[in-house]
C-alpha cells in the first residue's frame, strides 16, 4: 500500500453573509502555492473536495453548493491606504476549476474580521471599543472595499442581534461599502445601452440590462422567460432544461458584454457573468415559510450562481442590483417602479435585503460613487486543514 503523508495548512472556516469559505493567510501556504498557478489551484481544489463527480464534496471542506465552495487568501496589502489584500477563488464542484474572475460580496463581510484576527491590521487602528475600519483591496477586480467591524473589549464582536435573511441565527452587523465599483474610465454598461435586445439562438430574444457594477450581471424580466419572479430554488434547480437555457443565455450575454469572444469560453468562466431576473413587488412566501408583503419590498430579484438558483443573493450581485436600481430606465429600476432611487429593498428566495447606491451621470456616462449594504460574519472553526502531500 502506497503512503503519502498529509500536509497541515493553517486555515479558518468562516461564514460571511450567506456564504461560507475556507480562509487562508498567504504566508501560511506551501511555498509553491503562494504564487498564482496550477499548484495553488490544485491545493484549493483538494481543500474543498473537488472535482467530485458525486457533487457532494464529502472528502473536503466544501458544502456542495456555490455558496459553500469558496476560498479566500489574505495578505498584508502593499497598496497605499489599504490594510489587506483579498483574493477570492470560487471552486467548481464537479470540475477541476477555480474561477478567479470575480469577487464574493458575502465573504467580504468576513475579510475584515479575519484580517484583524490574523494581525494584518495595525493594532494602532483597532479601538478598545467601537468600530474598526478595515480598508480592503479586492485583488480579483482591483477595487476598494471598506468594512466596519465592531470591536468590544479589544476583540472583534461577532455575536449580536442583527438578522440577515438566509442566515438562521442573528449576529453582529458589519456594514460593507463598495467604493467606486465602476471606475469613471470603465464602461458600466459594456454595450453602451441601459437596455439591450439580447438574441439567444434557439431560445429567443430578450430585453436585458447588462451591467458591470460589483460583478458583471445580466438582468432579464421574469415574465419574458416564463417566470413570475417569486420562485424558490426547487422551481428551477430541479429543471435541467431551464438550467441549460439559463447557461445558454449567460454565454451569449457574456459575448455581448465583451467578457469572452466565443460562447465556448463560457464553460471556463463560470463565476461571471451572473444571470438574474426581476419582477415587480408582490406577496410571497420565503424558503423558510415567512410571508413577505409586496408593501415590504420594492421588487423581486432571483439570481443564478455557478449554474444554480442562489438560495438568497450574492453580495456582489446586490451591488449590481443597487446600482442598476439607481439608474432610471434599467430593467431593475423599472421593476422597482422607475424614477430616481438611492436605495431599494428587494425580495429573494430567503427573504429581503436593502442596498443603497449613489449613482450619477457624468458627460453622458453613468458612474457610481459607492454601494452600501449590511452583512454579518462569524468564525465557525479554526486550526489546520489537511490534504495529501501529492495534491499540489
Amino acid at each position: 500500500m502506497s503512503f503519502v503523508p498529509q500536509v497541515k495548512i493553517p486555515a479558518t472556516y468562516i461564514r460571511g453573509g450567506t456564504s461560507k469559505g475556507v480562509f487562508l493567510n498567504l504566508t501560511d501556504l506551501p511555498e509553491r502555492c503562494q504564487a498564482p498557478g496550477k499548484s495553488r489551484d490544485d491545493m484549493l481544489l483538494r481543500v474543498i473536495g473537488s472535482p467530485d463527480p458525486y457533487g457532494k464534496q464529502t472528502d473536503g471542506m466544501g458544502g456542495a453548493t456555490s455558496s459553500t465552495s469558496k476560498t479566500v487568501i489574505l495578505a498584508k496589502s502593499d497598496v497605499a491606504d489599504h490594510d489587506v489584500d483579498y483574493l477570492f477563488g470560487q471552486v467548481a464542484i464537479d470540475k477541476a476549476f477555480v474561477d478567479w474572475s470575480g469577487n464574493c460580496g458575502n465573504l467580504t463581510a468576513a475579510v475584515g474580521s479575519f484580517a484583524i484576527y490574523s494581525g494584518l491590521v495595525d493594532s494602532s487602528r483597532i479601538p478598545e471599543n467601537g468600530v474598526c475600519t478595515v480598508r480592503i483591496w479586492q485583488k480579483n477586480i482591483a477595487k476598494t472595499i471598506i468594512a466596519q467591524v465592531p470591536i468590544t473589549n479589544g476583540q472583534v464582536q461577532e455575536t449580536g442581534d442583527f438578522e440577515l435573511d438566509g442566515v438562521t441565527f442573528p449576529a453582529a452587523e458589519v456594514p460593507v461599502e463598495f467604493v467606486a465599483p465602476v471606475d469613471p474610465s470603465e464602461a458600466m454598461f459594456p454595450t453602451g445601452n441601459i437596455v439591450d435586445e439580447l438574441e439567444v439562438p434557439g431560445i429567443g430574444t430578450f430585453q436585458a440590462t447588462m451591467i458591470t457594477a460589483g460583478i458583471p450581471t445580466i438582468f432579464l424580466n421574469a415574465e419574458d422567460i416564463g417566470y413570475i419572479g417569486t420562485e424558490l430554488q426547487e422551481a428551477i434547480n430541479g429543471d435541467e432544461a431551464a438550467l441549460t437555457r439559463f447557461e445558454t443565455i449567460r454565454a451569449y450575454g457574456a459575448v455581448k458584454m465583451g467578457l469572452i469572444s466565443d460562447i465556448a469560453e463560457a464553460a471556463g468562466r463560470q463565476h461571471t457573468p451572473k444571470v438574474a431576473f426581476v419582477a415587480p413587488a408582490q406577496d410571497y412566501v420565503t424558503s423558510s415559510n415567512k410571508s413577505v408583503l409586496a408593501t415590504d419590498i420594492d421588487l423581486h430579484v432571483r439570481a443564478l450562481s455557478m449554474g444554480k438558483l442562489h438560495h438568497a443573493m450574492m453580495g456582489t450581485a446586490a451591488v449590481a442590483i443597487g446600482t442598476a436600481a439607481a439608474i432610471p430606465g434599467t430593467l431593475v429600476n423599472l421593476a422597482a417602479g422607475g424614477g430616481e432611487k438611492d436605495s431599494v429593498t428587494f425580495g429573494h428566495p430567503s427573504g429581503t435585503l436593502k442596498v443603497g447606491a449613489e449613482a450619477a451621470e457624468v458627460a453622458g456616462n453613468w458612474t457610481v460613487k459607492k454601494v452600501v449594504m449590511s452583512r454579518s460574519a462569524r468564525i465557525l472553526m479554526e486550526g489546520w486543514v489537511r490534504i495529501p502531500a501529492d495534491s499540489f
